[in-house]
This record gives C-alpha cells, sequence and structure tokens, in this order.
C-alpha cells in the first residue's frame, strides 16, 4: 500500500483505527451516548478556542460548508463570497441553490487576501447577510488571514462562514478572539480520522439570524437548527454513525495531548519549501503560504501525471495533483495531521526531488 503524504485523506494513527472498531451501542437510545457526543463536540470548540457550540455531522466536510449556507441563506440574501480559489469560489455555487445572491470579491490566486484592500471594498458595499471566506484553500495551499478579514467584516455587522477543513488542527484557530461566527472542519484533514464526518461551530450571532428567518430552511439534512437541542431533548436528527465519532474522539485526544503539533506543522511546512526552492523548483504563490499543504508548479518537459505515477512507482509515496483551475498545473504535498512528521516529509521531498531532477 502506497504512503500517503496527500493533503487528505490522511494516515490515520491506531489508536483511532481501533476506536473504530469498539462495540458499539443505538445511539438514539442509549443516554450515554448523547454524553459522549457532546464531550466530543465539546473538545472540538475547546481547539478552536471557542464557548460556541459544535455539531458533528455525519458526512464529508462539503456536508458543512452546504449546511452553513443552508440554515443562513434566505431567497434574495446578498451574500459577499471571497474568492481567492477553488474552494473559495465554490462558495458562491451553495448560495444559489438555497436562493440566495452570491456577490463575488475575486481577487488573485497568487496571493492571500488583502484585509486593508477589503475594508476599502467594504466601505463602498457593505450590504451583506453574511460572508464566506476559505482559510486554507487546499488546491493552491493558500492560506487567508482570518483573524484579521473576521473582525473587519464583523465591523460591518456582517456574519462570517469561514471554510477550515485543511487549516484545522495545523493551524492555530481563536474563533472568539477572532470573531468567527461559522467554522467548518473535516475528520480526514490534519485531525488524521478517516474520512465522513464534518463539525460546525455557530456563534450566538449566526444561531439568532438562523431563528430569525422569514422562510423555513429548504433542507433537513443541512439544516443546523436541528441539532440545537439534541442534548436537552435527547434526540438526533438522523442516527449517528458510532464507530466514525468513536475514531474522531480519540483523534481529538491525539491532537489535545500534543503540545508541539503547531509548530511542527510550521517546521514541516518551511522545510518542504526551502528545499524544493533551494533546488530551483516554484512554489505556488506570492504569499500566505499553509502549515497543511504545499502546492509546487510542474516543471516544463513534465507533466503532473509522470511525476505522480513515478514517486509512487519509485518511492511507494502517494501525492497529489490539483483539479479546476489548477489541474495539471500543480503538485501538492499534504504535510498535516499524522504526515507532518520529520521523518515522512524529508523521504517525499528527497523521493519528489528525484523524479523531478528528470526534467532538467
Amino acid at each position: 500500500m502506497l504512503k500517503l503524504m496527500t493533503p487528505g485523506p490522511t494516515r490515520v494513527r491506531e489508536n483511532v483505527r481501533l476506536a473504530r472498531s469498539m462495540e458499539t451501542t443505538n445511539p438514539d437510545l442509549d443516554l450515554t451516548f448523547y454524553d459522549f457526543y457532546k464531550d466530543t463536540c465539546e473538545l472540538i470548540s475547546q481547539v478552536l478556542n471557542t464557548k460556541n457550540p459544535t455539531y458533528i455531522l455525519s458526512g464529508e466536510g462539503i456536508l458543512g460548508l452546504e449546511a452553513a449556507c443552508a440554515s443562513l441563506t434566505e431567497p434574495g440574501d446578498r451574500v459577499l463570497v471571497i474568492d481567492n480559489g477553488v474552494f473559495g469560489h465554490g462558495f458562491a455555487d451553495f448560495v444559489r441553490i438555497y436562493g440566495g445572491e452570491p456577490v463575488l470579491y475575486t481577487t488573485d490566486y497568487q496571493e492571500e487576501i488583502d484585509a486593508a484592500a477589503l475594508q476599502r471594498y467594504l466601505e463602498e458595499d457593505h450590504a451583506f447577510k453574511y460572508a464566506t471566506l476559505v482559510h486554507c484553500d487546499t488546491p493552491s495551499g493558500r492560506l487567508n488571514p482570518i483573524r484579521e478579514i473576521c473582525p473587519l467584516l464583523k465591523q460591518y455587522g456582517i456574519l462570517t462562514v469561514v471554510d477550515a477543513v485543511a487549516s484545522m488542527f495545523g493551524e492555530v484557530i481563536q474563533a472568539d478572539a477572532w470573531n468567527m461566527d461559522v467554522i467548518c472542519g473535516g475528520s480526514q484533514k490534519a485531525l488524521s480520522a478517516p474520512i465522513g464526518l464534518t463539525f460546525v461551530t455557530v456563534s450566538d450571532d449566526a444561531r439568532r439570524t438562523m431563528h430569525d428567518r422569514k422562510t423555513p430552511v429548504a433542507s433537513f439534512y443541512a439544516n443546523l437548527l436541528n441539532f440545537e437541542t439534541y442534548y436537552e431533548d435527547k434526540w438526533f436528527p438522523y442516527t449517528m454513525p458510532v464507530s466514525d465519532i468513536y475514531g474522531l474522539h480519540f483523534a481529538l485526544r491525539n491532537v489535545i495531548e500534543d503540545s508541539g503539533i503547531y509548530q511542527r506543522h510550521k517546521e514541516n511546512a518551511d522545510y518542504v519549501r526551502k528545499t524544493l526552492r533551494d533546488a530551483g523548483y516554484q512554489i505556488y504563490g506570492n504569499s500566505g503560504y499553509s502549515n497543511t499543504v504545499t502546492a509546487i508548479i510542474v516543471p516544463e518537459g513534465m507533466t503532473a501525471e509522470e511525476i505522480l505515477t513515478s514517486v509512487a512507482e519509485e518511492s511507494g509515496i502517494m501525492l497529489a495533483g490539483s483539479f479546476d483551475t489548477f489541474a495539471g498545473k500543480l503538485i501538492r504535498i499534504g504535510h498535516m495531521g499524522e504526515q507532518s512528521n520529520a521523518l515522512d516529509v524529508k523521504l517525499t521531498v528527497e523521493a519528489l526531488l528525484k523524479v523531478l531532477s528528470k526534467s532538467k
């Protein structure tokens, strides 16, 4: 089996795999599971440095993004879609699906969002119900300064929906201090749990806005309000995937017990970029580099497919290409979660350089 070094899904630690094999209960009827679910949700809020509640949903990370938009959007709502990457642009689709009017604020995909430039834009137009933005845009490795952007939007009374799927647990997030309203994460990235769960943290402001809707949420599965009183009512809107949540809980414990997790992610990311640059290869982007994923520009004379296949066959390592705007143009290393360790990162860079050297 190939060693995963992709930007999600990531490798899963043994204690997480074993947790998923534990004997399961009936989550709808076993009252102790409601406590376990609540405790697990509170661990996520703890890592995000927020007092706001978190809800775990059964579905891949995309479900969390759609649920946030579904729960907030009413027909005719103007929504600011901050777009400097594939996933940033993709939020517009969710807004349209639920009847909103997405207004794109599009900037150079090679740059992080400039908060000062955004402020100048907002001075001219800030009539938005909420704004969507991506912390780490996985296809390009762009990291946006949410600690500056979210408080800025809050000054104008604009709620924020933040896609932190690829950054959470690899980048520090101070949700309350940075005035973040809705934060979306996923199990299969830096948390290093199996695919299949998303989690959404909801502020008081966002919850009030959801309650003040004039029209019902146009979804059941993606309606965050359905989770609001799960603990008091001892009722889930659908049967929870018990084994997945057992695994998630242990993965969260792994993160919390790892005091050096953020520094290690930074050191490994710095090593990858410096080593590749020193060897004469180009890292995609001019600013805003993520500590969880690095995107390398495919050199002339080679194709992304050739590089990926060669690294896999010669070194037994699976890297990722990219997609959409970046299809065939970038190779990505996922130095996140269990994969963010010095040995595997070094072996991966060496394997990639061995293949890339053939283009010279």
